[in-house]
Parts: structure tokens; C-alpha cells; sequence
């Protein structure tokens, strides 16, 4: 094992050059004298007996907060105009009068996704604007498991459909329907002009 070698009064001499001219980073603050040579003590605890015991006294507090996924009717309504605003307004009051509707209450999702798909294809192509889809508000399932299930799985997939192709070309707009055209069973389809 090699022995360190010492400094040399020249390197000495440099060094405390460069320490006199160096500044700290953090500057310490200065203790109060009485402070200065007395020993940190620590505080003093009591050990806890069995009658200091309480169920939960060291647990954390609850932070979670649960992310509820928007009802249908939210998410619709947070969806951006893309038509006329007075026109929006009255459709949503129900002063407009649907010019077809396409009832899928009772349907599958195989036998309503193609039945859709031609009715509003064929409502655009006749030169209609405004249609009524009605999905029905959906039955709460028998079974309570640990999963909570949507209710109403039409009702929650019509709006998703229609804005995949083929169909959101030629939708405009989607809102939910007014209670005397259904309500919560059912939506608004406002759709483009055709060319």
C-alpha cells in the first residue's frame, strides 16, 4: 500500500489562495452562541402503553379520489357545436320535430351497428337533417358482481358509432334527446347537407 504524499508549502500556499477567493453556494447561517457548543438534544417521547393504543391512529389519511366516467348525457354535451347555435338550442328544447326515426330498443349490438349504418346512410342521402335514434335507456342486470357493468350498452355505443366511418361523415351533430322524444333513451342525430 502507497502512502498519500503531502502538500508542498508552494501547493499549500494556492490552495488557500483559491479557498479565500472561492464563495459557498449555500452560505451557512450563523448559530446563536448559546447554540453554538451545546449538544442537539433530542426530543423526549413517552412510549406508548396499551391504553394509548387506537385502531387506525397511524394509518394515512384517504386521498383517492374515484374517476367516474361521465354519464352519456355529459359526455354529449361536452362534445363541441359544429352547427348553428340557435338551431342547437332549439333542438335540445325539443321545438324541433325529428324528421325519421330508427328505433334499436331491443336489438343486439350485431343486428343494430349494420341497421344504423343504413338508416342513417339512407336518411342522408334523401336529404333529411335531423333524426331520432332511440336505443332505450337500458335494464339493470340481475347479477351484482364486483365489476359494475353500464347500463344501457346501446344506449352508451350509438354515439361512438356514429362518429366512426361511414357515418361521421355525414354527422354534424349529436345531442341528447328531449323527454317528450325519448329522453335519456334516446339522441339527436343532426347531419350534414348532402353535396
Amino acid at each position: 500500500m502507497t502512502r498519500r504524499r503531502g502538500l508542498s508549502a508552494e501547493e499549500r500556499d494556492l490552495w488557500d489562495k483559491v479557498a479565500a477567493s472561492a464563495r459557498p453556494m449555500r452560505p451557512r447561517r450563523p448559530l446563536p452562541a448559546a447554540q453554538e457548543h451545546a449538544p442537539k438534544a433530542r426530543p423526549h417521547t413517552p412510549k406508548p402503553g396499551p391504553g394509548d393504543f387506537h385502531l387506525g391512529h397511524l394509518a394515512r389519511p384517504l386521498t383517492a379520489v374515484h374517476d367516474l366516467a361521465p354519464t352519456i348525457e355529459e359526455r354529449l354535451a361536452s362534445l363541441p357545436l359544429r352547427m348553428d347555435r340557435r338551431t342547437h338550442q332549439q333542438l335540445t328544447r325539443g321545438k324541433l320535430a325529428p324528421e325519421a326515426r330508427i328505433d334499436l330498443h331491443g336489438m343486439t349490438l350485431a343486428e343494430a351497428h349494420p341497421e344504423l349504418i343504413r338508416f342513417v346512410l339512407k336518411a342522408h342521402a334523401a336529404g333529411k337533417r335531423l333524426i331520432l335514434v332511440i336505443t332505450g335507456k337500458g335494464k339493470r342486470a340481475d347479477e351484482h358482481g364486483p365489476i359494475p357493468q353500464r347500463i344501457g350498452v346501446l344506449r352508451h355505443q350509438v354515439p361512438h358509432w356514429l362518429g366512426q366511418p361511414p357515418l361521421g361523415a355525414v354527422v354534424q351533430q349529436i345531442a341528447p334527446a328531449h323527454l317528450k322524444h325519448g329522453g335519456a333513451g334516446a339522441c339527436y342525430v343532426y347531419l350534414r347537407r348532402p353535396r
